[in-house]
């Protein structure tokens, strides 16, 4: 957190979220003087025709085309063993558990607040039969957030943003596998059917072996339709709709939440057709293309420009 302390934390997020309500306001004062003029278009539907099932042209690589020709079925077939770079049979290889644990002490070690670790974790497909190339070491620190602050939003506010900053700075791989760190409350339970304890070197849920067929097709169905409400996202951000692009952003991110959740914890778990679905969203990009859009609608909202004429308008 290069020398944060928690008390800055705290008060730099409040001194941003007043920066923000002053910003607002004096956006919806300046749009409807300077936007709500002319002839305006109301009622109906933001377009004049349904959008494309197609990424728009300035859609990142790789979107465009069916999600079977960017996501191969294959790679969600399961094994008859552990990914066996990382596992002896049943038992993390101890070089990989040293180092991992190093990470995470590291990781803790560099914080501004002290916490005690409750346990260490690897889990995800890693820690499964449905291991494949696009797999990542999900590390997962556990720990109380009440150990640092009552207010649990604030400090997984604060462990996020410590968290994504450590992965964005660091690029270790183990065999292979890029290596993400996640910092988990204690007080909440983890959807996962594998979950292996680094610090006590034990499973705390061991694995079963899944042998019935992944419904890949109804996966893609799902993914395809939560692709398409996200170009329709980008749309209406085209078409200026901020307000509108926001809240089908933040519908769009309760639904994915909500879908992979229902899965994980259905009877299926990681297979199941919600959790396949999330899994080709994260592969192809879209998870990271709608976080891009929420980035791009709040800059456009609070972006004025100098016009010729001397009047600011947003871009």
């Amino acid at each position: 957190m290069n020398g944060t302390t928690w008390r800055d934390f705290v008060d730099s997020l409040q001194e941003l979220e007043a920066y923000q309500q002053k910003v607002r306001k004096g956006y919806v004062k300046d749009r409807n003087q300077y936007t709500q003029t002319g002839p305006q278009k109301t009622g109906g539907a933001p377009f004049d025709e349904e959008p494309p099932k197609t990424r728009s042209k300035s859609a990142p690589p790789g979107f465009g085309g069916s999600l079977e020709e960017e996501v191969e079925p294959e790679s969600f077939d399961t094994h008859d063993t552990l990914e066996p770079n990382i596992w002896d049979d049943q038992e993390l290889k101890p070089e990989i558990r040293d180092r991992l644990m190093k990470i995470a002490q590291d990781f803790i070690d560099g914080l501004p607040v002290e916490v005690n670790i409750r346990d260490v974790t690897l889990t995800g497909s890693l820690a499964n039969y449905n291991w494949s190339n696009y797999s990542d070491v999900d590390l997962h620190i556990i720990v109380d957030f009440l150990d640092v602050d009552e207010n649990r939003e604030l400090v997984k506010a604060f462990f996020d943003n410590a968290r994504m900053k450590w992965n964005n700075d660091h690029d270790i791989t183990m065999k292979g596998y890029d290596v993400e760190i996640y910092v988990e409350d204690a007080r909440e339970s983890h959807k996962s059917s594998g979950v292996y304890s680094i610090l006590n070197d034990d499973w705390i849920k061991r694995p079963k072996q899944y042998r019935s067929s992944i419904d890949f097709s109804s996966a893609r169905r799902k993914a395809e339709d939560i692709e398409f409400q996200v170009n329709i996202v980008s749309n209406l951000i085209t078409a200026k709709k901020y307000k509108l692009a926001m809240k089908n952003i933040g519908r769009i991110k309760d639904k994915i939440k909500n879908m992979r959740r229902a899965g994980l914890e259905s009877p299926l778990q990681e297979f199941s057709v919600e959790n396949i679905a999330f899994k080709i969203l994260r592969r192809n990009d879209t998870l990271g293309f709608l976080n891009d859009l929420k980035k791009r609608v709040y800059d456009d909202m609070m972006t004025l420009k100098e016009e010729p004429n001397g009047f600011y308008g947003n871009k």
